[in-house]
């Protein structure tokens, strides 16, 4: 039965299992290589990350799997979230080859520490007990730190790294202060004896301080007001490549955790934790709108915009339903595969090899490469949530979701948000199509090219596809029950 029991967990945890082996063969085959190793390793590291993917799909069996005394559980929502997750790590590597190359940051390392932050997250998107959610957090943040500061010679990137590094680990201890307080209080630190507990006793001063101080945590991973002060310094001082890392794949693990760890030992509370989470989205979407608009840095103005795109994500959350929870399944998935497109655009703004990062940079560059002035403005319009674009979508099903719940005001000033918000992303549309032309941009490398052209089809032909989409994130919200 022993046996059983053991080759059950190793089934359930295969793709996590797979990829931290596949991180260590590449981490020796980066150090006993006897020539520069990166293309081999980042290589081997994008075929690990598809066969992960094809392991979550296939080789997890269906339905609910518990594995490892209930930690770690496998349903359709983890497994819709891991290959989200795994499919943006990818594309940050594909996206990072020729880029490292031209500023001599092309270490083998810097593929396997994207492999290993990513099973990381995998535990976290899988987490059914305090103690696995903390190590799958702590896992993805410490690789996460170093990916922040990888480029050491250059000054901006080591203090992003810093600044990362002592706000994350400050974040870190007070979700775990918060973990600690709830096991005082429900006497377990499993979701299921958590969510029993809180449900035949209710909630008590105790159990709300540690959701508070859990919320916080969780809030800082998915750079959330008033824990967002590390985004726009990390996004603008690490390079694109690993900029484009940390706006897609975390976030996405951040924001699945963020919903087990409410709609899961938390659910009896509701009432409780959904005041937090509205005055977090409020605040969110807020200062997105309005902090965007004096940006002069385009790494920088996404950063903002990242933080309000949580707020939206974060609306859907605190609708406490079903269809919340599918609004914001569906609002991350549009919102990675935006955003990486946007990311490649950026990656594309070089002059004569070098790399240029001002708004202003963009002037008329409709004149100059009429592709990539398109590309760039229909993902910007996405972004601004205008239809028939993918991110119209995203935003009109969670606040759907908080009108059902009668959250009235939050879907208003939600509304509001997005409107001043589509200033600044008109206001980059107008510089590549009226303001008089710039120099012409290097030529666009071609894995660049193409997944910012693919993303450009995917915010055009959303509502072509929208249908399984939204059948998955359904499918993905209903198995957390």
């Amino acid at each position: 039965m022993m046996t059983f029991l053991q080759q059950a967990d190793a089934a359930a945890a295969a793709p996590e299992i797979l990829l931290a082996v596949l991180a260590m063969v590449l981490l020796m085959l980066g150090v006993f290589s006897r020539r520069e190793a990166y293309t081999t390793v980042a290589s081997g590291a994008v075929i690990a990350l598809v066969v992960a993917i094809a392991t979550v799909i296939w080789g997890t069996g269906s339905g609910k799997v518990t594995a490892f005394g209930g930690s770690f559980i496998v349903d359709d929502f983890a497994r819709l979230m891991k290959v989200l997750a795994m499919g943006g790590s990818a594309i940050a590597i594909i996206l990072s080859g020729r880029f490292l190359g031209r500023v001599g940051m092309a270490k083998f390392e810097y593929p396997v520490i994207i492999l290993l932050a990513t099973t990381g997250m995998m535990m976290m998107i899988s987490a059914g007990d305090l103690i696995s959610l903390y190590m799958g957090l702590e896992l993805q943040s410490l690789a996460l730190y170093v990916v922040a500061a990888i480029n050491r010679d250059d000054a901006k990137s080591s203090e992003a790294g810093l600044k990362y590094f002592v706000l994350g680990a400050l974040s870190s201890g007070m979700l775990l202060y918060g973990a600690s307080l709830v096991y005082g209080f429900t006497g377990s630190t499993q979701f299921t004896a958590i969510a029993a507990t809180l449900g035949a006793t209710g909630s008590n001063l105790g159990v709300l301080f540690g959701l508070v101080f859990i919320i916080s945590g969780l809030a800082f991973k998915v750079s959330a007001v008033p824990f967002h002060m590390w985004t726009p310094d990390v996004y603008e001082g690490a390079p694109t490549p690993v900029t484009a890392f940390f706006a897609a794949a975390p976030k996405i693990a951040a924001m699945a955790l963020f919903i087990r760890v409410l709609t899961g030992p938390f659910a009896p509370v509701v009432k409780d934790w959904q005041q937090i989470v509205v005055f977090v989205s409020l605040a969110s979407m807020v200062l997105g709108a309005f902090a965007a608009i004096g940006q002069t840095n385009i790494k920088r103005l996404l950063a903002y915009s990242s933080i309000g795109h949580m707020g939206y994500a974060l609306v859907g959350l605190a609708a406490g339903s079903d269809e919340g929870v599918q609004g914001v399944v569906i609002y991350m998935l549009i919102y990675l595969l935006t955003t990486v497109g946007v990311f490649a655009c950026v990656l594309a703004m070089r002059r004569q090899g070098r790399a240029v990062e001002s708004i202003s940079d963009l002037a008329g560059l409709a004149r100059t490469n009429k592709g990539l002035a398109f590309v760039f403005s229909m993902l910007m319009f996405s972004l601004a949530g205008i239809p028939p674009l993918a991110g119209f979508f995203g935003k009109l099903f969670v606040f759907m979701a908080a009108v059902k719940a009668g959250l009235w005001a939050l879907a208003i000033i939600g509304v509001i948000a997005s409107v001043v918000g589509a200033y600044y992303y008109l206001r980059i549309v107008k510089t590549i199509y009226f303001d008089e032309p710039a120099a012409a941009f290097d030529d666009m490398d071609g894995e660049v090219k193409t997944i910012a052209y693919a993303s450009g089809i995917f915010s055009l032909a959303f509502v072509v596809i929208a249908q399984p989409l939204l059948s998955l994130a359904t499918a993905a919200a209903m198995s957390l029950h």
